[in-house]
């Protein structure tokens, strides 16, 4: 059962007044025999924000918990029937990373050894200290959504792995689920693709998700860097070369584009391909076959070509540093890797997913990601996208805090504000900036993205001293 709200206040949101907890909030699991101290606990909690579910004893509590329950027990030990240890045993078997904190009577010091020494979070004597309880059950509370929130990234990495373009592309802005929506339509089409985007935004990562959700995926997936090519072995490298076609060929060479048959090559920075070799490349694309360097034999080719590029192929093609007709051969099918700055309420996904992936790599605990923490990866502009980013959570994996901008001997930020009420403040305040980043700086559009009164969108710029003015343009 749960503990019951008072009355709903007229006009008042009846979910809200029934006390449902929201998604974020902390929640905990009562379980003890005394009706009335349970009651005095949950209202404890209550008053502090933290939703309490209530069971009479073991077996009603077992009846409420599963392995996503969202939160942490606190159980009395000395019940009748099944006790605080057989609850204690039950919910291991559950999920052994479910919290449970015990309450003892007082001065039962080798009880309470005994529950943590089988497993217990921590223990509470009675009578307990409203500020102590509150302060075991945040913490409780926090181990469990940190478990749940790493369970969850370690899903989509798994997913991401088998090819899960959902989790290959992760994030849940509007402006992320249309990229990806594209990125499917164009998988299945089979065409050749161009992939534009900034540095860091994740043109690679755009072609292996188009490579594992096509036809293809079985095949193959050659990434070449154009811009990495020496000039003089660039032909080679692409397009094989036979046995003595040049001084120190001796052996006969397969190229990457052989190499790639049956699949996907990934042609990167393609701006930077020697116009000599634009030639050669043209002709593979319209006919789909190479000749070896030094050989006269044709072979043909059954690969799919994606092709990216930062600066504007066309203007390049204008100018005369780009063969025109590579670039329209090039351009059949095309898609833009969204700027970070542009997915910005993505950014903290983003982020846990980096920090626990660099924390997997060294075989250490992720750090906990606090909320002031969060809060600031809004407010930055992300110049070097999500390959910015990444670097970033590699530091704080590494415990060295959050720094953004540049590195080294005073570029790190000011420590974040680490009290509740100035966590909450920061948090506001970057989703403010956020809001107007994405409307351009007009007001009347960021007030309704979030759902606020203008009078109060105002009020809430004022106090935190930010001008709508300083985001357009």
């Amino acid at each position: 059962m749960t503990h019951p709200a008072p009355a709903p206040a007229a006009g008042a949101d009846p979910a809200a007044a029934a006390g449902a907890p929201g998604a974020d909030d902390p929640r905990i699991l009562l379980v003890d025999d005394e009706a009335a101290l349970r009651e005095s606990l949950a209202q404890v909690l209550d008053l502090a924000g933290i939703h309490a579910d209530e069971a009479g004893n073991v077996d009603e509590a077992l009846a409420i918990l599963s392995p996503d329950y969202p939160g942490a027990v606190i159980a009395d030990m000395r019940m009748p029937g099944r006790d605080g240890f057989a609850l204690l045993d039950a919910v291991r078997a559950l999920d052994p990373d479910l919290p449970v904190v015990i309450l003892t009577g007082h001065g039962d010091v080798p009880m309470a050894v005994k529950a943590m020494t089988a497993g217990a979070y921590d223990f509470l004597e009675k009578p307990c200290p409203p500020a102590r309880l509150v302060e075991i059950a945040r913490r409780a509370a926090e181990k469990r959504r940190l478990v749940q929130e790493n369970r969850a990234l370690r899903a989509r990495i798994d997913a991401a792995e088998a090819g899960t373009l959902e989790a290959a592309i992760l994030g849940d802005a509007e402006v992320t689920r249309a990229y990806r929506a594209r990125l499917e339509r164009i998988a299945a089409a089979g065409l050749d693709v161009l992939v534009l985007g900034e540095t860091g935004a994740g043109k690679e990562l755009a072609a292996r998700a188009i490579h594992a959700r096509s036809d293809r995926a079985r095949g193959p997936f050659v990434a070449v860097n154009c811009g990495a090519l020496p000039a003089e072995i660039a032909g080679s490298e692409l397009f094989g070369h036979e046995k003595g076609a040049f001084t120190g060929a001796a052996a006969r060479r397969i190229g990457k584009f052989e190499h790639a048959e049956g699949g996907t090559i990934f042609l990167d920075e393609i701006e930077s391909m020697p116009l000599d070799l634009q030639v050669k490349l043209l002709r593979v694309l319209q006919e789909r076959e190479l000749e070896r360097l030094g050989g006269n034999e044709a072979i043909p080719l059954d690969v799919r070509v994606i092709a990216a590029t930062k600066p504007d192929l066309k203007a390049l093609a204008e100018a005369g540093k780009f063969r025109e007709d590579l670039y329209y051969r090039l351009d059949v099918a095309r898609v833009r890797a969204p700027p970070l700055r542009e997915r910005l309420e993505d950014a903290p996904l983003l982020f846990r997913h980096f920090v626990q992936q660099a924390a997997e790599r060294r075989g250490r605990p992720a750090p906990a990601v606090e909320a002031a923490d969060l809060a600031r990866l809004s407010t930055h502009d992300w110049p070097g996208n999500v390959r910015e980013l990444k670097n970033v959570a590699e530091r704080y994996a590494l415990g060295l805090g959050l720094q953004l901008g540049p590195t080294g001997e005073g570029a790190e930020d000011a420590a974040p504000p680490r009290g509740l009420a100035a966590q909450v403040e920061a948090f506001e305040k970057s989703l403010l900036e956020a809001a107007l980043r994405r409307s351009g700086g007009r007001a009347s559009e960021a007030a309704q993205a979030l759902e606020l009164p203008r009078k109060t969108f105002y009020d809430k710029l004022a106090r935190h001293g930010i001008k709508p003015e300083a985001f357009r343009g």
